[in-house]
């Protein structure tokens, strides 16, 4: 499982010209999901992001946690995240794991998140065509796959 992290200002995400989600100060998470994922992963992730100190303290150290500030998430699926680019300039996604397993581990996710911040998290639409806009905070961008666990 991957996930891009962003601390953002303010993030939306707008499907056919409705707006599906949308924060103020918080994060906002693109996950990738492939075929060996399991509860596991989802487990670790989310305790992970909730945790990760991220956020300035009153002296401007990234010091504090998502649930330091009570700020909220936006949790967007994204499987272009598990592109291989080693053959030729067409990405590959054959890692990434197929709809029927990838939506049911996105909303475990979302509810594993949403368990762990106390509060409810926003979402994307699974396989919709989505126009995600946000502005990076710092700007702080995080890359973290459960596998590699760095």
């Amino acid at each position: 499982m991957r996930a891009v992290i962003q601390r953002v200002l303010e993030a939306s995400v707008v499907i056919e010209g409705v707006k599906k989600a949308e924060i103020g100060a918080g994060l906002l998470i693109l996950l990738g999901i492939e075929h060996e994922d399991s509860e596991e992963d989802i487990n670790w992730l989310s305790k992970k992001i909730a945790n990760m100190r991220i956020f300035s303290d009153k002296d401007g150290v990234m010091n504090e946690s998502i649930l330091d500030h009570r700020a909220r998430a936006i949790v967007v699926s994204q499987f272009t995240l598990h592109a291989s680019t080693k053959k030729g300039n067409r990405p590959s996604y054959i890692k990434a794991a197929k709809p029927s397993v990838a939506r049911p581990l996105y909303e475990k996710f979302v509810q594993t998140l949403e368990r762990e911040l106390g509060t409810r998290v926003g979402t994307g639409e699974f396989g919709a065509d989505m126009k995600v806009q946000l502005i990076n905070d710092g700007p702080v961008t995080i890359f973290i796959d459960s596998r590699d666990k760095e």
